[in-house]
């Protein structure tokens, strides 16, 4: 029997030096280095996740450790105990308290691309 609308899951132990891309909705528990792009589905980043990468989602939502930058077309959420250095642009941004956040935050209609058509931070 087939299962739809699971998100697609890189465990604990994975360890993924590169680029990840996708279009269908991703949690990371482990380790990611490099650049992960999502363009229309959401990204979960759990709460054992360690993350050294550049993030273009739909929708973002971090648990864990994220080092690097933020593009989301939609929603970035910050949980409690999460701990995010780097830049955030995205149409909306939720922060809990007991987030950690070094950066900057652009909350703009224009998150979706730059004035070039590229992603931009």
């Amino acid at each position: 029997m087939a299962v739809e609308n699971v998100p697609a899951r890189i465990g604990k132990s994975v360890v993924i030096c590169g680029e990840v891309k996708g279009s269908e909705d991703l949690i990371v528990d482990g380790r990611v280095e490099g650049t992960v792009s999502l363009s229309e589905s959401r990204l979960t980043i759990g709460p054992s996740a360690n993350v050294a990468a550049d993030l273009t989602a739909k929708d973002v939502l971090i648990l864990g450790h994220v080092q690097g930058n933020v593009v989301a077309s939609g929603r970035v959420e910050l949980r409690a105990g999460c701990s995010m250095e780097g830049d955030i642009r995205a149409l909306r941004l939720a922060v809990e308290d007991n987030a950690v956040f070094r950066g900057k935050v652009d909350l703009t209609q224009g998150a979706n691309k730059g004035p070039d058509g590229a992603n931009a931070l």
